[in-house]
């Protein structure tokens, strides 16, 4: 069993969740590959696929929607897929206004099994001028808004189903 997984990133904190996915995976004994959407070429030699994205301005970045978009036929016929958006943050716990706009669109198109949101990660440091503006418009604290036991256990739930699905 191989499961693809991929997220874009446009600071790293998303492709960092990615990465995690993938090692809670290998410790269930699933072997799990990581790669950023723009060096996947085809999904068919996977069983199952995850995608991530980080959200901006409500909506997933255009890597991860070009992905779907190109290999949406196989998406469909994988035994699962799973969507994740990350990019909430704020204190104490951070919750999305709402799934992302085009999460809807995005499902339908692979016939995800789930869509989570976690929250992201702000370093005012690695943001672009625009970015750094928005960030304190919305008084938006610097900090790490990730919940590494939710995605773990998010994880653990992906490799439950595909262990029940005897893949």
């Amino acid at each position: 069993m191989r499961v693809l997984v991929t997220a874009a990133s446009k600071h790293g904190a998303t492709e960092e969740i990615g990465h995690a996915v993938v090692e809670e995976l290998d410790r269930r004994g699933i072997v799990a590959d990581f790669l950023t959407p723009e060096a996947v070429k085809s999904v068919t030699e996977y069983d199952a696929v995850v995608i991530g994205s980080a959200v901006y301005a409500g909506h997933w970045l255009k890597p991860a929607t070009d992905l779907v978009e190109a290999h949406a036929d196989d998406l469909r016929s994988r035994r699962g897929v799973w969507l994740f958006s990350s990019g909430p943050v704020g204190e104490p716990e951070p919750k999305p206004e709402g799934d992302p706009a085009d999460i809807d669109e995005l499902v339908a198109a692979t016939s995800a099994k789930d869509h989570v949101v976690f929250g992201g990660r702000i370093k005012r440091d690695e943001l672009g001028f625009a970015e750094r503006a928005i960030v304190r418009a919305l008084r938006v604290a610097d900090g790490d808004h990730r919940d590494w036991v939710a995605i773990d256990a998010w994880a653990g739930t992906i490799a439950a189903s595909l262990v029940a699905s005897g893949v």
